[in-house]
């Protein structure tokens, strides 16, 4: 294994309890953390000791109480019934400074204090204004090397991934994946062609897209995924739908990518031969399709599977991170995956964690089934990306025999 997995043990009656958990705290979120994200970091920053001028305490606190009460209503416009992008964008990026807010206005807030307090010089106004331009200064910074982050072309990463039932001929077979591209409100055509031609350098053998395309129908994001078209494969170019494309009328999705030339793997598969060698390729559609209504859609890992020779490698596409226990259970070899953005915008990493088995990179699960968990290629709603940055992988298979395979 060449690289480093940041996991959980895919103990599915251990995780049970704590995704039960999860989905009852999920329920006060809404209510609670707009409140907290804002109410912290106006306490933080301009009540703790600093004893602004009242037009100062003033002004703060009112940018703070619009950022209370227009991040909601602003998401709400633009993630509701009307989705007006503008509304998106700005309740986006509210979301996202806020987050960055609240988290470092804790941390600098309590360790900058406490050290100023050793050093001496942590009582009163001054350690007060201290740790006010020290929060101010981190979260600006990082707001801006994680906007950049967000909206540059992704950075190719490249493993060897040593499949032991992979046969000589496909040794050396090159793989590259996308996911999350998320074309949503900020118009994105230009990145989405950048991205493809970074794809096209990296001659793949199959390339694979494992959902989440992008917020919004087909029809309206079209120009931002019309790149897709260009890419090339010397085998295939395979595509999964993620849990975006049921909020977004995902049959229209599936369509427009077979129109791109992509194979959409819908709890199917197909073959890959070289070497007289052969590869499974399989793919399922999301966790979340079942509960979503459309007829068909559901995540059938036997259905992809079906017809397959059971002594055949198989590689498949599955969203979310936590199907690889199902994987496991079918005897895949390796599963490719997105959904988890590698938490996006640190420390929400925390909380993905809570809900899936892996957060990114190369994870072992049973005896036999490998699992490569994607950070994205984009990014989802807030436009940052903060200590999480996004990637295009190659992943090169490997054989335990000898081959003289490129």
């Amino acid at each position: 294994m060449t690289d480093t997995s940041d996991t959980r043990p895919a103990e599915g009656e251990a995780q049970a309890p704590r995704r039960s958990r999860l989905r009852r705290l999920m329920r006060y979120i809404p209510l609670i953390a707009p409140i907290l994200l804002w109410a912290v970091p106006c306490w933080v920053l301009l009540y703790t000791g600093q004893h602004w001028p009242l037009p100062v305490t003033l002004v703060g606190t009112a940018l703070f109480a619009v950022g209370l009460v227009g991040m909601p209503l602003a998401m709400a416009r633009g993630h509701g019934r009307r989705q007006q992008d503008w509304a998106a964008i700005v309740g986006d990026t509210l979301l996202g400074t806020s987050w960055v807010l609240f988290t470092w206005s804790v941390l600098i807030g309590g360790l900058l204090r406490l050290v100023l307090t050793m050093a001496g010089v942590g009582e009163g106004q001054d350690g007060a204004r201290t740790v006010t331009w020290a929060v101010l200064a981190v979260s600006a910074i990082l707001l801006c090397w994680g906007y950049a982050e967000a909206r540059r072309v992704p950075r190719v990463r490249r493993l060897d991934v040593r499949l032991p039932r992979l046969g000589a001929g496909l040794d050396g077979l090159r793989v590259v994946l996308i996911t999350d591209t998320h074309y949503g409100p900020l118009d994105r055509a230009r990145w989405s062609a950048r991205v493809c031609e970074t794809v096209n350098t990296l001659e793949a053998d199959l390339v694979c897209h494992t959902g989440d395309i992008a917020d919004g129908t087909a029809e309206r994001r079209r120009a931002q995924a019309v790149p897709l078209g260009t890419v090339r494969a010397t085998r295939a170019r395979v595509y999964v739908t993620g849990n975006h494309e049921y909020y977004s009328e995902a049959q229209g999705w599936v369509e427009l990518m077979e129109e791109l030339g992509w194979e959409p793997l819908r709890n199917r598969h197909l073959l890959l031969e070289r070497g007289g060698d052969t590869l499974v390729v399989a793919g399922v559609d999301d966790v979340t399709a079942e509960s979503s209504g459309l007829a068909g859609h559901r995540a059938h890992l036997a259905g992809a599977l079906e017809g397959a020779d059971p002594d055949l490698p198989v590689l498949l596409l599955a969203h979310q991170p936590t199907f690889v226990d199902r994987a496991a259970a079918g005897g895949v070899d390796l599963q490719l995956s997105g959904h988890t953005h590698g938490g996006q915008i640190w420390p929400f990493h925390h909380l993905v964690r809570l809900d899936q088995p892996a957060l990114a990179g190369l994870s072992r699960h049973g005896a036999r089934t490998l699992l490569y968990t994607s950070r994205g290629t984009g990014f989802w709603g807030p436009p940052f990306r903060v200590f999480a940055p996004s990637e295009i992988t190659l992943l090169v298979l490997r054989s335990p025999h000898p081959t003289t395979s490129p």
